[in-house]
C-alpha cells in the first residue's frame, strides 16, 4: 500500500509516459511542438502546418501540406444524418454539449474511421476538418441562420470564422485567428490530453478518446477561464476601476482568472505572443478598451500576487473583438486542441499500455458484516 509521502494530489510532477509531441520548459517559459519553439511556429507557421507536424512528427513539404489542406476542406461537411440530430437537439443547449455529442454520434457514422491504430489518421483528420462545421452549424440553428455553404477554399483559420460568424476575416482576422489555433493545439499532458490517452490505452477508439477530453474540456477548472476573464473585464468597466476590484477581490481571496499554472513558472509563452495579437486587434478594430484593461490588470496581480498571465487572459479578448459570442470561446478551444489530442490518441496507440495509476486506501479495513436485521 502506498505510504501518504507517495501520494501526489492531482499527479503533480508524476511521469506518466513518454512522448515526442510537445515538451513544456515550465522554468525558462518555452513551449516546443517536435522540436519546435511555439514562437516560431506562431509566426511562421499555419494551423494546417502544425497539424501536420503533431500527427508526423515533421513540417510538410510544400506538396504534403496542400494535400492535407485539400483533405480537411473536403472532410469539413456534416453527414446528413448528424446534421438533422444537430437540428433536433435543445437550441438552448451549451456549445459544448452539441460537441460532445455530435463526435460521439458521428463514430457511428463514420465506423471505419474509428479503429484503433496507426489508420486513425484519417480520424484525426476528420475531426479536426469537422469541429467547426458542428460548431457553426449549430450557432446558425440557434440563431435561425440556414446551414453552411461549402467554402473549399477557405483555410482552417478564415473557415472557423466564416462558420462562426457568416463572414469572411480580414487578413489580419484570419491571421490572428491561425495563431490563436496554433497555441492552443497542444500543451502535454493536459487533463482533457491525458484523458483521451486513458481511454486510447484501452485500446478504446479514437473518437471515444475525443469524447472524453471533450467532456473533461468542459469542465470549468480545465475550459473556460477566457470566458471568466471576460467577464471580469465587463464589471471592471474602466481602467480607473481596475485597481479597486482587482484588489478587492483578492482580499476576499477570489481567483483572478488568467493568471498562474500548474507548470509555468514565469510567463506562459502563449500568452506573450497572444498579448502583442490583442493590442493589434485592438488598433485595426479602433478599439483597444479590452487590451488596456487587460495591461492595468496585468501590472496589479503582478504587484500583489507575483503571478504572471497564461494564454487565457488574452484569448478572450481576441474573440471579443471578432464579435464570438462568450460560450463559443472553449469549443474553439477544442476545435484546435483536437490536433494535440488525436496526435496523442495516435501516439499511444504505438506504445500501448493501459494507464492504471494506484490510489492510497484511506478507508476502513476488516469491518465485520451485520445481517440487515440486526442492524440499528
Amino acid at each position: 500500500m502506498p505510504e501518504a509521502s507517495d501520494v501526489q494530489r492531482g499527479l503533480e510532477d508524476v511521469v506518466a509516459l513518454e512522448s515526442r509531441i510537445c515538451f513544456i520548459d515550465g522554468r525558462q517559459g518555452r513551449l516546443i511542438y517536435q522540436g519546435y519553439d511555439i514562437r516560431d511556429l506562431a509566426a511562421r507557421s499555419t494551423f494546417e502546418e502544425v497539424a501536420y507536424l503533431l500527427w508526423y512528427g515533421r513540417l510538410p513539404s510544400a506538396q504534403q501540406l496542400a494535400d492535407l489542406k485539400s483533405r480537411l476542406s473536403e472532410l469539413r461537411a456534416l453527414p446528413d444524418p448528424l446534421a438533422r440530430q444537430i437540428d433536433a437537439l435543445p437550441a438552448d443547449a451549451t456549445p459544448m454539449d452539441i460537441l460532445r455529442t455530435a463526435v460521439s454520434a458521428l463514430a457511428l457514422l463514420e465506423p471505419e474511421e474509428t479503429k484503433p491504430g496507426a489508420s486513425s489518421i484519417g480520424g484525426a483528420q476528420r475531426l479536426t476538418a469537422v469541429l467547426p462545421t458542428i460548431l457553426g452549424h449549430f450557432h446558425r440553428r440557434r440563431a435561425g441562420k440556414p446551414a453552411l455553404r461549402p467554402r473549399p477554399e477557405l483555410s482552417a483559420a478564415a473557415y472557423l470564422v466564416y462558420a462562426l460568424l457568416d463572414r469572411e476575416p480580414t487578413e489580419l482576422e484570419a491571421k490572428v485567428v491561425d495563431v490563436c489555433l496554433i497555441l492552443h493545439a497542444d500543451h502535454e499532458l493536459n487533463a482533457s490530453t491525458f484523458a483521451a490517452r486513458v481511454t486510447a490505452s484501452t485500446l478504446s477508439d479514437l473518437y471515444s478518446a475525443v469524447t472524453s477530453a471533450i467532456g473533461t474540456l468542459k469542465g470549468p477548472l480545465h475550459g473556460g477561464a477566457n470566458e471568466r476573464v471576460m467577464e471580469l473585464l465587463a464589471e471592471i468597466q474602466s481602467v480607473d476601476r481596475v485597481e479597486e476590484v482587482v484588489k478587492g477581490k483578492l482580499a476576499r481571496h477570489e481567483r483572478i482568472m488568467g493568471f498562474g499554472h500548474r507548470v509555468y513558472k514565469v510567463e506562459d509563452p502563449r500568452a506573450t505572443i497572444l498579448r502583442e495579437w490583442s493590442r493589434r486587434m485592438g488598433e485595426e478594430e479602433g478599439n483597444l478598451h479590452y487590451y488596456e484593461l487587460l495591461r492595468k490588470v496585468e501590472e496589479v496581480v503582478h504587484r500583489e500576487k507575483g503571478l504572471y498571465p497564461n494564454v487565457d487572459l488574452y484569448s478572450g479578448s481576441v474573440y471579443s473583438l471578432l464579435g464570438i459570442p462568450p460560450d463559443l470561446f472553449t469549443p474553439i478551444f477544442a476545435a484546435s486542441r483536437v490536433a494535440g489530442w488525436t496526435a496523442h490518441v495516435l501516439e499511444e496507440y504505438q506504445d500501448l499500455r493501459l494507464i492504471r495509476p494506484t490510489a492510497k486506501y484511506v478507508g476502513a479495513i476488516d469491518l465485520t458484516y451485520v445481517p440487515v436485521g440486526q442492524r440499528s
